[in-house]
């Protein structure tokens, strides 16, 4: 990895104070500014981590969005994820986008994260083995990635505020492991967290972010700040930090220029600020002074290809009574399609994980086309979204969105809903705009009363059919910018209308003048129908007449975003008594389970199928359609582990005490502590079925490598996941170091392919710190341990001993 000091020396030498302080801090929302001085141009950011968005929402430049974090991890197959790291470099070259703002390799430590599905898993090792992956790929583009957020920032509850309080081992063998593998890596940028860890706020934690990530693992990118989490001039100075963003709000600039001419902040640690930048600078392409060679840079991938198969790989066949799945399309007449989501379908997470893709094949449009021919019917069934959707489809003409102020700017939609965070479309300036107007024709199918809404936050005004329906504000008085994004407000209203008498509908936002960088505004819809019991009535009807039955089901961005946690783990709404109702009509049910976490499942028993399916990314219902008819294997494997109950779940709540979250389970985190609880959830961590059968034959193992030999004893070419476990075969014994452990590990894993028949060998490497703790340093612990080769966690297929 090229640290490029060669160039960088003289060019900070040609920098004054105020000069080199102006880079360490965010010019606007997304980027440093530039000096033409020492020839550096400006350096973008941009969230990513399923997608690039950029700097602002532009309808007529969309970004790829891939299925989502845990639907990465449930592929267990670094190569994949490094081919979805190259995409999103390449979104992000296309984009102008220097610095991607992720991966994201927080630990699942309890279900009720509300951001769960933005990060990995609750294994360390699977987590930084499928980061590190997607780093290679993103960086061989020559764009950053910034590996967030370290550290502690496992759950959304007063995320700014609270105190973590983690002991060292933990911190060590758990959460700071995924963070030291991505920089082993070769990962150019960390981003520190909101919270404070063991009393020190993240952004000023020298401990940590000075002495472990840059001294002791010795790295040479930069730190950057989660927005608006540097709060302190001269602590986030001498903590590390390298970037604070953005400019709203930001604690450097003069105050940091004249703590360093008081003697509160030495000036070699702003020149050491000031290499990383530039270090940066120079890797991503933007300082005149390093040549860029693109030659290297990998071949264009095709990105729908890219997100259909991540898709395809990661959902998760977790139920398959009597071999239902895959279906047999030419043994099908009538199929039944149920549920909200399957028509409008959850393709990623709420918060700053959001993309506009150019196209969303939902489960519905997805069985449609794959069966032509078969009478594919649709019902609601139960409708778990707290928030109308988008107003969108044939029925809706005409869509605009017209920006008003001094300069206007005027686009097309085709739903009608708007959100930027940072740059405004048309490229209007924040302060030039005061307000947002919506427009459309509505030609209704069917006359009654219908449903409009308006959500977002602002004070609004909805006109139908020349009538002002609605004028108010939908904000509390006093609530900050983030939580308006994150959690905004609804209004409804009913409106008479005839079928078939096109009407005008018109949204309008005042917006105040500077705060239109933020935007989030939807006008929804509903048409008439049945109330919620006449929907399940004409979902079971539906499904009692068709040969198989597909329910999907799953949870809202009002469940599961950035932003706050959840207080359950059961599905929104009516659909555990749909699932339940629909299966006591059709025994050929199959559950689509359309959520980024785990969630529970009291029908999982009574159905023929389960497939999770997580949120899967613009090509959901295309991917969906070639799992459940055979076309492609469901390749996933759990990354988490999936409880029966609530109250079984070992680590669950959220809520800080007087400011203070304590991890008090230590290293006993996701299927650690399922085992030393000795309950047995309903999936285990590592669990999942394909559609062929695996004999496993021989296993080898030493202190850096397994290999495993196992057989396709199925019909079908297939994949398996091969998980290598180990756990001390006795009470370990170290002098002064005797760390209570789990009965077993994930110590590392591969993926095979075979076809029916066909024996393969895999050699798995073992991790280094399988066998060590921590105690004031890294010490490998001596003993005898078993080794197993499995298809999940509580199925072992072979075992075998390994001396240390």
């Amino acid at each position: 990895m090229a640290d490029f000091d060669d160039v960088i020396e003289p060019l900070l030498g040609k920098l004054d104070l105020t000069e080199k302080v102006a880079l360490l801090a965010g010019q606007d929302f997304w980027s440093l500014p530039a000096q033409p001085k020492i020839g550096l141009r400006s350096l973008v950011m941009s969230d990513g981590p399923i997608g690039v968005r950029g700097t602002g929402w532009a309808p007529d430049d969309p970004s790829i969005a891939l299925p989502s974090p845990t639907a990465l991890a449930a592929t267990w197959d670094v190569d994949l994820a490094r081919r979805a790291g190259r995409l999103l470099g390449q979104e992000a070259r296309r984009k102008g986008v220097h610095v991607l703002l992720g991966p994201t390799v927080n630990l699942q430590r309890t279900p009720l994260g509300g951001r769960h599905f933005e990060c990995y898993s609750e294994d360390p090792l699977l987590t930084g083995v499928v980061a590190a992956g997607f780093v290679t790929g993103v960086q061989e583009h020559g764009v950053a990635t910034t590996v967030k957020h370290l550290v502690g920032n496992d759950f959304e509850t007063d995320r700014m505020t609270v105190d973590v309080r983690i002991d060292d081992r933990a911190l060590r063998e758990i959460y700071l492991a995924p963070f030291e593998r991505v920089v082993s890596a070769g990962g150019w940028g960390v981003m520190s967290a909101y919270n404070l860890v063991n009393g020190l706020p993240m952004a000023s934690h020298g401990p940590l972010q000075a002495d472990v990530l840059k001294a002791e693992w010795d790295f040479d990118g930069v730190v950057v700040s989660d927005w608006r989490a540097a709060r302190e001039t001269v602590g986030a100075a001498l903590g590390g930090l390298d970037i604070a963003m953005p400019q709203l709000e930001n604690p450097w600039g003069a105050a940091l220029v004249a703590a360093v001419r008081d003697g509160a902040v030495p000036v070699e640690v702003i020149d050491d600020k000031v290499r990383r930048v530039l270090r940066l600078a120079a890797r991503v392409g933007v300082l005149d002074e390093v040549r860029t060679d693109r030659s290297g840079e990998p071949a264009a991938v095709d990105g729908a290809a890219v997100a259909h198969e991540v898709a395809t790989r990661s959902f998760v066949l977790a139920r398959n009574e009597r071999y239902t799945l895959p279906l047999e399309a030419a043994a099908l007449t009538r199929v039944a399609v149920i549920g909200a989501l399957a028509a409008d379908a959850r393709v990623l997470g709420g918060g700053s994980a959001q993309v506009t893709p150019p196209h969303i094949v939902s489960p519905l449009d997805g069985l449609v086309r794959a069966l032509p021919g078969v009478d594919v019917g649709y019902a609601v069934g139960a409708d778990p979204r707290p928030f109308l959707p988008a107003a969108h489809g044939p029925q809706w003409t005409d869509a605009w969105v017209t920006l008003h102020g001094d300069t206007g700017h005027r686009f097309g939609v085709d739903a009608t809903h708007v959100r930027w965070i940072g740059d405004l479309p048309g490229g209007c300036a924040p302060d030039a705009v005061t307000g947002l107007e919506i427009t459309a024709t509505f030609t209704p199918e069917t006359g009654g009363e219908h449903t409009f809404a308006v959500s977002g936050f602002g004070t609004f005004e909805l006109t139908v059919d020349g009538r002002r329906r609605y004028a108010g504000t939908l904000h509390p008085p006093g609530a900050g910018r983030a939580e308006l994004l994150l959690t905004p407000r609804e209004h409804r209203v009913t409106v008479p209308l005839t079928a078939g008498v096109p009407v005008p509908v018109r949204l309008v936002q005042t917006i105040v003048r500077g705060a239109a960088h933020t935007v989030a505004t939807t006008l929804g819809h509903r048409a008439p129908g049945p109330d919620a019991d006449g929907l399940i009535a004409e979902a079971v009807e539906l499904a009692a007449e068709s040969d198989v039955a597909v329910v999907v089901v799953g949870t809202t961005e009002q469940v599961e975003s950035e932003g706050f946690d959840r207080t359950t783990l059961a599905l929104p709404g009516r659909q555990d008594e749909l699932v339940a109702r629909v299966a006591a009509a059709n025994p050929r049910t199959v559950v689509v389970v359309n959520a980024g976490a785990p969630v529970l499942l009291p029908w999982a028993d009574d159905v023929a199928a389960v497939l999770l399916t997580w949120f899967p990314g613009q090509e959901a219902g295309a991917a969906l359609a070639d799992v459940l008819l055979g076309v492609a294997e469901p390749g996933g494997r759990l990354p988490t582990t999936w409880p029966r109950r609530e109250q079984d779940v070992p680590v669950y709540a959220v809520t800080p005490a007087d400011g203070v979250v304590r991890y008090d389970e230590g290293v006993f985190v996701g299927y650690r502590a399922w085992q030393r609880d000795g309950i047995h959830p309903r999936y285990a961590f590592g669990h999942g079925s394909g559609y062929t059968t695996w004999r496993y034959e021989e296993l080898a193992v030493s202190p850096t490598e397994a290999m495993v030999t196992l057989t396709n004893t199925g019909a079908r070419t297939g994949r398996e996941t091969v998980q290598v476990y180990a756990g001390p075969a006795s009470e370990p014994s170290l002098p002064g170091i005797v760390p209570p452990r789990p009965p077993w590990w994930l110590t590392g894993f591969a993926t095979v392919t075979a076809h029916p028949g066909e024996t393969v060998t895999v050699r798995i490497p073992l991790a280094e710190r399988a066998f060590q703790v921590w105690d004031d340093g890294w010490h490998t612990v001596p003993g005898t341990y078993h080794m197993v080769a499995a298809h999940a966690l509580d199925d072992h297929r072979l075992t075998a001993e390994l001396t240390l």
